[in-house]
């Protein structure tokens, strides 16, 4: 700490004119960081925040996890709950992460990938037969919401239907004003919780059923209660659903976002789809384990760089941490500035992979990634103990709904619409990203022998 330097501040003292810049303004980090440095402090609406950018600041902030501690705004700690692992800390909270880590793990993945493959085709064959204009955003959201419903939940079609319309709800408010007026969108979000809360406990119910008359369970649930025995955890049922509450939430938001984000920018970038075509024909649909797609992982990284479906992730210290040589005390609430970080390349970083662009983290280039080094720090699904409980599996799911849906169908995108993000809870185009699709006609659909990848 005797070479540390003072943290800088934006002066902020209640926090609201700052609060309705970082509403309005998509680049509010992006200038402050410009004048104060990749680490400075500030104030939203009385709570003292300190923003951060850039690997060496994130590297510091992630090798010291004893020196910090999980934090959420008040709205999301309430619609999560107080049980959920997400509002938990310490070994509390990694002994309840290794037991729902099961249900993403690679065994688990490797269940689950043939029923997403079928609702992959599903959906190809209902864009097929589409005759009109198609809001993708909206099948996006719907797909990666049937996966982790039905594929890993086992929820049927019809439970799965009356959960998602509530959960829309629920997920809308979590970054809101945390006020209960009637009728307020934190309101609707609460009421909606506890809808959620009874469905879950009777798919609890219903799994329990299953087993003691000796039914094989849909999707992975038995995957959670073997964790639960082998952890020796005791949770109620009160504990359990708030964590496949979380579930739903860290398997179906991210992903949706990620998909949206990847079709918007196949569709915008002209020059991206013939480029991506060449490796697509050389896949077999369903692709296999061994089939590399290095063109595909570039896009997809690209696309998280520019728009990552968690814009931040915050931590609250809970001593004293230097970060990139700036002293930040203890009780601080951090957030890590994904969108701003992607977009920076310290000085050092750019002269050691030479590059001297100045602008090029503006453009969208895939091909940065297929280099050994392009001195990016990326966490697209947050970072540390934490990182987002679904990584893997909306990896999985965008590799092959990319795959699947861009072998099947070609899609146009329709005039007069806006294509600009909203960006909370999570980056999607603002009109829905509407198109019309048609089939691809093509041989290169087949069965292959193997596990699909």
């Amino acid at each position: 700490m005797v070479n540390a330097r003072p943290l800088p501040s934006t002066g902020a003292v209640t926090g609201v004119v700052e609060a309705l810049s970082f509403l309005r303004d998509a680049d509010f980090a992006q200038r402050r960081f410009e004048r104060y440095g990749n680490v400075y402090q500030t104030r939203l609406l009385g709570q003292s925040m300190v923003f951060v950018r850039g690997g060496a600041a994130i590297n510091d902030l992630l090798a010291q996890p004893d020196a910090t501690e999980g934090w959420w705004p008040e709205s999301v700690r309430q619609l999560l709950g107080n049980r959920s692992l997400a509002n938990r800390n310490g070994s509390d909270h990694k002994a309840r992460r290794r037991v729902v880590g099961q249900l993403f793990s690679a065994a688990a993945l490797r269940r689950y990938s043939p029923a997403i493959v079928g609702l992959v085709d599903d959906l190809a064959g209902e864009l097929q037969q589409s005759t009109g204009t198609i809001a993708l955003v909206d099948r996006m959201r719907r797909f990666a919401f049937a996966v982790i419903a039905t594929v890993v939940l086992g929820l049927d079609e019809e439970a799965r239907d009356a959960l998602f319309t509530d959960f829309e709800i629920w997920t809308r408010a979590l970054f809101s004003v945390p006020l209960a007026i009637p009728g307020s969108p934190f309101a609707r979000a609460l009421a909606a919780r506890t809808r959620l809360l009874g469905r879950l406990q009777q798919v609890l119910e219903q799994a329990r059923q299953s087993a003691a008359a000796g039914l094989p369970l849909s999707g992975g649930l038995d995957l959670l209660s073997g964790g639960l025995d082998e952890a020796g955890l005791p949770l109620t049922d009160d504990d359990l659903v708030e964590q496949l509450l979380l579930l739903l939430f860290a398997g179906y938001e991210t992903t949706a976002s990620s998909l949206s984000c990847l079709m918007l920018a196949v569709l915008q970038e002209p020059d991206l789809l013939p480029w991506l075509q060449d490796e697509l024909n050389g896949l077999s649909w369903p692709p296999v384990a061994e089939q590399a797609t290095p063109r595909l992982n570039a896009v997809v990284l690209e696309v998280m760089r520019l728009n990552p479906p968690v814009g931040g992730f915050f931590r609250r210290t809970t001593r004293s941490v230097v970060l990139e040589g700036v002293e930040v005390p203890a009780g601080c609430v951090v957030q890590v500035a994904l969108a701003a970080s992607n977009r920076y390349r310290s000085t050092a970083a750019s002269a050691d992979i030479g590059d001297d662009s100045g602008d090029d983290l503006e453009r969208f280039r895939p091909q940065r990634h297929l280099a050994a080094d392009d001195g990016l720090t990326l966490l697209p699904f947050g970072g540390g103990e934490r990182v987002c409980l679904g990584k893997a599996l909306a990896e999985l799911e965008i590799r092959l709904m990319a795959v699947g849906l861009l072998k099947q169908v070609r899609f146009s995108l329709e005039p007069d619409q806006d294509l600009g993000l909203q960006l909370i809870p999570s980056p999607s185009p603002r009109s829905g990203l509407l198109v019309t699709a048609q089939p691809i006609q093509s041989s290169s659909r087949m069965e292959p022998p193997g596990d699909p990848a």
